[in-house]
């Protein structure tokens, strides 16, 4: 066998059996996501960390704690913008919230919420339409520092012309400045959008659904996860949301192969918008 080839089947090895430990010991399961992006992100992390092979990472996890954060960071991508794609909040903000409006309380689970990008955004575009005062958010992840950072709200200033553009293309009825304060080249997100907001470490992969959901936004989730784990998530979101309540995917996303696709209908389809029509 040609000598790469055996390389990258011992490599195949050690990052089953480093995911198998990880699941075992801490309880992370990463069994079931992607395994081409899992490997090219434990080979990073190898590179980056120092390690001379995946086998030396799994002793070293399993014998220092310490070391877990920072692998999860390889682990679990925290990668995203405020007000990615404006043309999927633009759609939230025409079409699926006027229907919001007509619910006396509301309740928005921003699942896999990374460094707190799309809950803030979707905070704000719910103020500005009116919706923050009756709607609690549930922001979850699976990573600690993620969550730590998402509840900071703080962003390096290098990024905030890239989401006041995206802000302004959502159809944003302020300016973006209205909500953060400039700091020694970082911007604060103002306190007052997280007064709504449960931060909880939540796992697609292993926890329950959260109950009675208006919205949930999970998006360039899913597609990190092997087929398997995908319906779970989505079974999940289905378990999740109220009955005519509405899910958001990322725009490479579909329930097109899940087994519970016949409970939502198309709402919007270009933007991966769907709405709980089934059981």
């Amino acid at each position: 066998m040609d000598a790469a080839l055996v390389t990258s089947s011992i490599e195949d090895i050690e990052i089953q059996l480093l995911l198998e430990a990880l699941y075992q010991h801490y309880h992370y399961d990463f069994r079931h996501y992607a395994r081409a992006s899992i490997k090219r992100r434990l080979l990073q992390a190898r590179a980056q960390l120092g390690y001379g092979s995946i086998s030396e990472i799994q002793a070293a996890v399993l014998r220092d704690s310490t070391l877990l954060p920072r692998l999860l960071d390889f682990l679990t991508v925290q990668v995203s913008e405020m007000f990615r794609d404006p043309s999927y909040f633009r759609a939230l903000r025409e079409k699926v919230i006027p229907h919001l409006h007509t619910y006396p309380s509301l309740k928005v689970w921003v699942a896999g919420c990374s460094n707190g990008e799309e809950l803030y955004s979707l905070a704000i575009l719910f103020h500005e339409e009116g919706l923050a005062k009756k709607t609690m958010f549930y922001a979850t992840d699976i990573n600690p520092t993620a969550l730590k950072a998402a509840q900071a709200g703080v962003y390096s200033l290098d990024r905030i012309r890239l989401f006041t553009e995206n802000h302004q293309a959502s159809g944003g009825r302020s300016s973006l400045s209205d909500y953060y304060t400039a700091n020694y080249g970082r911007a604060v997100f103002d306190k007052s959008l997280c007064s709504q907001v449960v931060f909880s470490d939540h796992s697609l992969v292993t926890d329950a659904a959260f109950a009675e959901m208006h919205l949930i936004s999970c998006r360039n989730v899913l597609i990190y996860f092997d087929r398997e784990l995908q319906d779970r998530a989505v079974g999940l979101f289905r378990d999740s949301l109220a009955r005519r309540g509405f899910l958001g995917l990322g725009s490479k996303e579909s329930l097109r192969f899940s087994s519970h696709a016949d409970a939502f209908a198309d709402f919007v389809r270009e933007e991966k918008i769907y709405q709980r029509t089934g059981p």
